[in-house]
């Protein structure tokens, strides 16, 4: 087959994005499974009409399709040697909604999260609510029939799709739905013929409908039985929910929604043992609950050890429980909650486990609860060990009655086989999902795989259960429907597809003719895979794997996707302002990880390929904080950088920012020269043409008062602090440094600032030089830093800085240049003006005596400050000045990251990033409200972008002491 030509003809005929570059291929290798397959190439189409085309030209050259929503499928569905055709970026919108609201039409690209939050101001919503629907999409979940936390209330995807409009192998539209068929050209054309063949099928196997299992989690195989009239006129549509794009292409798909619970609450019930939790599901479903979910001690404690969930943890756990049952209530009426919740209180106790239920009736703690909940997948998956837990039995479902014999048992099929097993999921159907440990680098732990999976199996069979409950089957389960179904059965399935696609075109190897689920040629850790010892610039102990652990941090990522989220927190930036899969963590995480181990060729990790990889990555540390997995792509990119600068001559705008604390004392003598940049007509078209250095941005103003402290200041007793005199600050906002001087000393410290031992230049953090990938010459930075300040730090001196990105250096990347006792103590001690303030005053250490202020502030809190829970403290302490009104802004990045928004190539990108949430809210402020940033950068986006002054916190402090 000619790749090339293929190639050709679609970049020639479709408005989409066309992607057959070896680096696109390797990200779209792999999907939250254990496998991967490079595909032959990526097509991302825009329109409908695209779709068409791409449909019919690869008809024609008799090439595979692999249709993919968020690449979030666990058992394989999207991955395979085929053309995948990426939904998420164009197609993903809302065609309609009814006129009642009772029913909407989407693309199949839409995610779940932003199709609820589109319907919510008309009372409705989409219930198939999945644990990744904040990056899965509705094409992803019909084609894997895709259930739920609330299925019991609510059903699975068969059960809310009504309609598809769908593009047959041959590039023919079709719609399935439960119209009948009517009228001659409809009877003479493809698509009744189809029909009619299709309800042909549905008669003739409906006495083979025993075989599937009487439970209401059951998505393996086809949906023959829908075939069958049963009384009522069948949905072909159902035949296509949880095909997996194995039939057809959906284009369009229908979906019923439901009104918005108006009330709810949840019972958190504790169990002593993992089997009295089990026992307790079927007796809990009587008191009607829309949930009933497990999370077991394994998902406890990991979410206890990670920084996002441990506040939520102490709220709703009490003591050391083997397994909480998360039961919530959603009737109309609240009183009738409130009495359901009682009784469930009341069965505990029956139960004999009495005054075991933490009860949430807020719906803020409810919504923590759940964000546990939601996220125990990629809890699980936080284990820094080679041995994971893994997908290949989690979606057996049982009847109630057997739930707690059948954990019983496989917990001890996992003990034969030496590893444990991680519970968590719907109790309250049955479905547990269970993941045994174990490390699929080897073929002992792909034996062991097998050998459980046989074993599992042969009890589902035995209670009569589903061995695919929720996530499909691709090439995990397809292999096990016969042993499930039976040979009749699965013919059954095979002479559905070869009716429907004919040619085999439409996702090969999934749910007919699969491959073996353990053929470790298939895996994403092939028998060959490794990765050669190699040197890098920062330090990755805490992990194992080559490159000192830096594989091991690599490999971290499960794929979930999590970082593809649109809303809320700050992480992806990138991927929000692109839509691109290069641009997220994953992607980049992929491109890592295949770099590192030869797939991507040799010297992959410094290659141009991966530093436009990481090229629109702006360092935000948002994954390190809000990727469960804790994923830290900015520490990662420091990696490729510095291994880009082996080969390369450090570009000339990247010198310029790098060596900024070098040149600065001197700039500041003539600050009028580097000035005149904004100042003469061309000077700033000359800048980007010269060093890449954008012509709409006006560089920062140099100062010619730069900041100095000539002595301490403050009362000789005071509490002793350093004031960390960062290079933005001294020379471009040299007030600020002063303001913090007055605020510290009002709050009764004694200031001083650093000095070099050696007397010669400014002490500096290293930052800049990181930013560019300069590792030794910001690792000699930091040890100058080190050596200066150690001595204070160990006579009780606090470490405050104003700017975050230099402050948390110290409490980051310093630990990774120079890992040992000495920067652990600077670590320790390093804090941001607001975060030292919130803390000193709860301690009773110092006293803030603030003023009433009569005015209101937006607060938009900088990247790092997030990442490193600092921007709450700021929050909290400004919110404390009396009569002070304190507006958070809900924002992710800024988008100027330090010198990003000012390059040529990447200042669009800047402002998409600063357009999404900041500088709509900062528009939307009244005029006399003041604006408040604790971040360099993040102050000179809003200027440039809003029109609008921005301050840093201290002189809100500081109007409130003096």
């Amino acid at each position: 087959m000619d790749f090339h030509m293929l190639e050709r003809r679609l970049r020639e005929t479709i408005e989409g994005d066309v992607l057959f570059d070896r680096f696109s291929r390797g990200r779209y290798s792999t999907d939250a499974s254990i496998y991967q397959i490079e595909p032959l190439g990526v097509v991302i189409p825009k329109t409908e009409a695209d779709l068409q085309a791409v449909i019919e030209i690869t008809a024609e050259q008799g090439v595979a399709l692999l249709p993919r929503g968020g690449g979030t499928s666990q058992a394989g569905q999207t991955v395979g040697r085929a053309l995948v055709v990426d939904f998420a970026k164009y197609m993903n919108g809302l065609l309609s909604v009814s006129d009642d609201a009772q029913s909407c039409v989407v693309h199949p690209g839409m995610v779940l999260d932003e199709l609820n939050r589109k319907l919510k101001s008309r009372g409705v919503w989409f219930p198939v609510d999945v644990s990744t629907g904040a990056q899965c999409t509705i094409g992803g979940m019909t084609g894997n029939n895709s259930a739920g936390t609330r299925s019991l209330r609510y059903g699975i995807m068969r059960d809310r799709v009504t309609a598809i409009d769908a593009i047959l192998h041959d590039g023919v539209e079709m719609r399935f739905d439960s119209s009948r068929l009517n009228g001659r050209a409809n009877e003479l054309s493809p698509q009744a013929e189809l029909k009619r063949d299709l309800l042909s099928m549905g008669l003739k196997y409906s006495p083979l409908a025993p075989a599937f299992p009487e439970v209401s989690r059951r998505v393996g195989g086809y949906n023959i039985d829908a075939l069958a009239p049963n009384g009522v006129l069948p949905n072909l549509a159902t035949l296509l929910v949880g095909s997996e794009g194995t039939l057809a292409v959906s284009q369009r798909i229908e979906l019923a929604l439901a009104p918005l619970p108006k009330n709810k609450v949840v019972g958190v019930c504790h169990f002593p043992t993992f089997r009295s939790a089990m026992e307790a599901a079927q007796h809990i479903v009587k008191l009607g609950p829309v949930a009933v979910e497990v999370v077991d001690n394994t998902l406890i404690g990991l979410a206890r050890d990670i920084p996002m969930f441990r506040a939520s943890m102490e709220k709703f756990v009490r003591g050391e429980p083997k397994a909480l049952l998360l039961t919530e209530f959603a009737e109309d009426d609240q009183v009738e909650n409130i009495r359901r919740l009682r009784q469930l209180d009341e069965l505990m106790g029956d139960l004999g486990h009495a005054n075991a239920v933490v009860e949430a009736i807020d719906p803020a703690f409810q919504y923590e609860i759940w964000d546990v909940r939601k996220s125990g997948l990629n809890i699980m998956m936080s284990m820094k060990a080679d041995g994971k837990p893994v997908s290949f039995i989690e979606d057996c479902a049982v009847p109630l009655e057997h739930l707690a014999d059948y954990t019983d048992r496989l917990t001890a099929i996992f003990h034969k086989h030496g590893t444990e097993g991680t519970w968590y999921a719907h109790a309250s159907v049955g479905c547990l999902h269970v993941r045994p440990m174990l490390n699929l680098k080897t073929a002992d732990g792909t034996r062991k795989m097998r050998a459980i999976a046989e074993e599992a199996f042969g009890m589902v069979r035995e209670y009569k259960g589903s061995h695919s409950g929720e996530h499909g089957d691709g090439l995990v389960r397809s292999e096990f429907h016969e042993a499930m179904y039976g040979r009749e059965m699965t013919a059954a399935f095979e002479a559905v597809k070869d009716r429907v696609d004919p040619a085999g075109r439409m996702n090969p190897g999934k749910i007919v003719r699969p491959s073996k689920f353990d053929d470790r040629t298939l895996f994403r850790y092939k028998p060959d895979y490794a990765v050669p010892e190699f040197k890098t610039a920062l330090d990755w102990s805490a992990w194992p794997g080559a490159g000192g652990g830096f594989q091991g941090a690599v490999e971290m990522c499960n794929n979930n996707g999590h970082c593809r989220k649109l809303q809320g927190g700050v992480m992806c930036p990138s991927y929000r302002a692109t839509m691109n899969e290069r641009d997220v963590t994953r992607g980049r995480a992929n491109s890592l990880r295949l770099a590192i181990s030869g797939q991507l060729g040799p010297d992959a990790l410094g290659s141009d390929e991966m530093l436009e990889t990481m090229k629109l990555c702006v360092s935000c540390k948002a994954c390190r904080n809000e990727c469960p997995t804790s994923v830290d792509m900015a520490k990662m990119k420091i990696e490729v950088l510095a291994a880009a600068n082996k080969r390369r001559r450090l570009p000339l705008r990247d010198r310029f920012v790098a060596y900024l604390p070098r040149y600065a004392p001197y700039a500041a003598r003539a600050p009028w020269a580097l000035n005149m940049r904004d100042g003469i007509p061309g000077m700033a078209k000359a800048s980007e043409i010269i060093a890449g250095l954008s012509a709409k941005r006006a560089l920062p103003r140099w100062r010619a008062d730069p900041f100095h402290l000539d002595a301490p200041a403050g009362p000789s007793n005071g509490r002793p602090v350093v004031l960390m005199a960062d290079t933005f600050n001294t020379y471009f906002e040299p007030e600020n440094l002063r303001a913090a001087v007055e605020v510290l000393t009002a709050a009764g410290c004694r200031v001083e600032t650093t000095r070099p031992i050696d007397g010669g230049r400014p002490i500096c953090c290293g930052r800049t030089f990181l930013s560019a990938g300069l590792v030794d010459e910001a690792r000699a930075e930091a040890s100058r830093f080190i050596e200066a300040v150690l001595p204070m730090v160990r006579q009780g001196a606090a470490i405050v800085g104003l700017e975050p990105s230099c402050l948390l250096t110290l409490r980051d990347e310093t630990t990774a240049m120079l890992p040992g006792g000495e920067s652990a103590e600077i670590a320790k001690s390093a804090f941001l003006l607001g975060e030292f303030l919130w803390m000193e005053q709860a301690k009773g250490a110092i006293s803030l005596d603030f003023k009433p202020t009569e005015r209101r502030i937006h607060l938009h809190g900088h990247c790092h400050q997030k990442s490193f829970a600092a921007h709450q403290p700021e929050l909290a302490i400004l919110k404390s000045i009396p009569r002070l009104a304190v507006m958070n802004i809900e924002s992710s990045c800024c988008g100027m990251a330090g010198a990003f928004g000012y390059n040529s190539d990447t200042y669009d990108v800047s402002l998409k990033m600063a357009e999404m949430s900041l500088l709509p809210a900062v528009r939307n402020a009244a005029v006399e409200d003041g604006i408040v940033a604790s971040g360099f950068s993040c102050r000179h986006q809003i200027r440039d972008g809003a029109n609008r002054t921005a301050v840093h916190a201290v002189h809100i402090f500081k109007e409130a002491l003096l």
